[in-house]
């Protein structure tokens, strides 16, 4: 049995725009100045209160931040209805890439996220993935990336080893993450993070198309 987990912001779905007009948004009525697109993008994976903590450069979670982000996240999305520039893609080739894998015998699909359950369940639902992935783990669920946990806990409910699978995923965390777990980290090159920093993160293979991933599948036990 194959177990194929992906990250989802930066890796399935493009929701550059949306986290970090969020962050952007959040940070002005905070009165706290941001401290830029990189520094955005960078923590992105964390869960939230952490990830804030770190772009704020503070020594402990900010509830207020983090609360404020919420809301300020929940009404672009409302917004993104009217407002393509908020929209949250699919990034190229995914739509085919997970049909195909949802058809591959003896191949099971999981989702590792720094977002919560809610915001988890909000994309499955919106693209009609409830009946793709056996296994979805949220920040409400486990520790933050890239503690190994997300990944310890969905090969437990699929019962896959950590050779037979693969962490699919665009930033450091994910891959620390994998590497924390013993499975293969597989970095994709179209995310938020730079590709070196994916390779010095542990990557064993980083691909530039969906459709490089397939041929990894089953071979995760393999040293690049």
């Amino acid at each position: 049995m194959d177990l194929v987990i992906f990250d989802l912001d930066g890796t399935l779905i493009d929701s550059e725009a949306i986290i970090l007009g969020a962050q952007y948004e959040t940070f002005a009525r905070c009165g706290r100045s941001h401290p830029g697109r990189e520094a955005g993008l960078g923590v992105i994976g964390l869960t939230l209160d952490i990830a804030l903590m770190r772009l704020a450069g503070l020594a402990e979670p900010d509830d207020v931040l983090t609360e404020t982000y919420r809301q300020v996240f929940n009404g672009m999305r409302q917004q993104a209805e009217s407002d393509p520039a908020l929209a949250e893609p699919l990034f190229p080739g995914v739509v085919d890439l997970l049909a195909g894998l949802s058809r591959r015998p003896r191949t099971l699909l999981g989702i590792a996220t720094g977002k919560s359950r809610r915001g988890a369940d909000y994309i499955v639902e919106r693209h009609g993935w409830g009946k793709l992935f056996t296994t979805v783990q949220t920040a409400d669920d486990a520790f933050s990336k890239p503690h190994p946990e997300m990944i310890l806990r969905a090969m437990a409910e699929t019962g896959a080893a950590p050779e037979r699978t693969l962490m699919v995923g665009d930033s450091t965390f994910d891959m620390e993450m994998a590497v924390a777990a013993g499975v293969t980290p597989v970095a994709v090159s179209w995310g938020f993070q730079p590709v070196a920093a994916l390779r010095a993160a542990g990557a064993r293979h980083v691909i530039e198309d969906c459709a490089e991933l397939v041929p990894l599948i089953g071979a995760a036990q393999l040293v690049a």
